[in-house]
């Protein structure tokens, strides 16, 4: 590939400050319709029983597939350099926080 055709290819992302520092999340809620998938990032805190949606983000359907192949990908180059992610047990979501899944 020549490398005006590279230039062509690339994409310019912006990454301000306040995204930069990112949101911590330990739990994820995830809707879907026809049309789209909404994930939206929790932070629960023990002993508060309200949380609120740190973040959303919706997906097209194709969009949310790529991710996933995208996260499946990165486990496994993360887990070829430090070795397994153990899966710890899920903390129990309490029954008036929602009706969606949980990932």
């Amino acid at each position: 590939m020549s490398d005006n055709n590279q230039q062509q290819n690339q994409i310019n992302i912006e990454l301000d400050e306040k995204v930069a520092d990112g949101i911590y999340s330990n739990l994820a809620i995830i809707n879907h319709s026809a049309s789209e998938f909404v994930l939206d990032f929790v932070t629960l805190m023990p002993g508060v029983p309200k949380a609120k949606v740190k973040s959303r983000i919706i997906l097209t359907p194709q969009h949310a597939k790529r991710l996933l192949k995208a996260i499946n990908e990165n486990i496994h180059r993360f887990e070829s350099s430090y070795g397994e992610i153990k899966d710890t047990d899920q903390p129990q979501i309490p029954l008036n926080f929602g009706t969606a899944g949980q990932a």
